[in-house]
């Protein structure tokens, strides 16, 4: 029996359906080593202990806004474990590998989804550009940290990523407060992009509970995930529609609230986004204001978040790939290197 055009109810708006490998296939393809599932399980644990007060280092989640040139990153990844050397004793320092970005309407949505930058959008190529890229941070030696935007996407980076955040755009959806408790790495959810405190609070209840989701198993095959809950989760202040939040008013509020709902007071401040009023050269500034907070004996404060790259700025994109300028965001605008490294070493001087 024939169906009029005018009779169809399915896809209608569906212009290709494109099959993933499988979890299990991907990451038989690009395997994890026996050295780099240590260094993860180590990472997480050292993270684990300074959120909940047993390690007085200060946790620094830092790097470029986005992941789009595999080997500017890289370059990235190798200066940043020689600075991390020199500062192990007063900071963990993890960079940011991010490759899915969310977009308020349209735009790059990062190298997972679009890995050739040309709108061809493959994202099985994506998945395992992610995979391998990960891989060889882990083996320099860094720890790895990226936002997780889609539910289905840490079932191929997962066991590669030390430290995991849920944006502002996202802290709210129930989807990512499920998807976060069946993680196995510590977590952040930042306060809502209209500054609000409370939806975070709210999803860190939800994500240290058990839950039962919808997903996806190793084999590809959708499933009814069950969690325990993940007890390693904390607040990321990102400042809002009305300002920032990074100031110690504001800290200090943060942890009564976070007490008052029986929840550690383990806050993260992002010293860029509404915290910079999204200008990357006021990051500094809130950054050494974060640093003064901690030498002021302010321990509830355990991290903070820098958006940085080997050139300062942003560049205009979508533009050809080759008239790109290394090492430049192609998404938020960074900090420099060079600043970069001096606020790190002013940092764990004043520590």
């Amino acid at each position: 029996m024939k169906f009029s055009s005018a009779s169809r109810v399915s896809d209608l708006n569906v212009d290709s359906n494109v099959p993933l490998p499988a979890p299990a296939l991907l990451c038989h393809e690009i395997r994890r080593t026996e050295e780099q599932a240590q260094f993860v399980a180590k990472s997480r644990e050292q993270i684990k202990e300074i959120i909940f007060g047993k390690d007085p280092r200060l946790l620094v989640i830092l790097g470029p806004c986005s992941i789009h040139c595999l080997e500017s990153g890289k370059e990235y990844a190798d200066r940043l474990s020689s600075l991390a050397d020199k500062v192990s004793d007063k900071l963990l320092l993890v960079m940011r590998v991010y490759f899915e970005k969310p977009r308020t309407t349209v735009g790059w949505k990062g190298l997972i989804m679009d890995p050739g930058l040309d709108g061809t959008d493959n994202i099985p190529e994506g998945l395992r550009i992610a995979r391998s890229f990960l891989s060889k941070v882990i083996d320099c030696g860094v720890p790895t940290a990226t936002e997780l935007l889609d539910p289905i996407t840490p079932q191929y980076i997962a066991d590669l990523i030390c430290w995991s955040a849920i944006g502002a755009r996202t802290t709210e959806s129930q989807t990512h407060r499920q998807m976060a408790s069946g993680l196995s790495m510590p977590l952040g959810f930042k306060n809502a992009t209209n500054g609000s405190i409370l939806p975070a609070v709210n999803a860190i209840k939800a994500a240290t509970s058990p839950q039962t989701f919808l997903g996806i198993s190793q084999e590809g095959i959708a499933s009814a995930v069950s969690t325990n809950g993940n007890p390693h989760c904390h607040i990321i202040l990102r400042g809002g529609e009305n300002g920032p939040n990074y100031q110690a008013e504001h800290v200090k509020t943060v942890a009564k609230q976070l007490e008052e709902n029986g929840l550690q007071p383990a806050i993260m401040i992002d010293a860029s986004h509404d915290n910079s009023g999204k200008n990357h050269e006021n990051q500094p500034d809130v950054f050494r204001n974060i640093i003064t907070q901690r030498t002021n004996g302010d321990n509830n404060i355990i991290g903070a978040m820098l958006e940085s790259n080997i050139v300062s700025g942003s560049q205009k994109f979508p533009q050809p790939v080759d008239l790109l300028i290394y090492g430049q965001s192609i998404t938020d605008k960074c900090i420099d290197w060079k600043i970069t490294e001096e606020l790190i070493l002013e940092a764990a001087s004043r520590l």
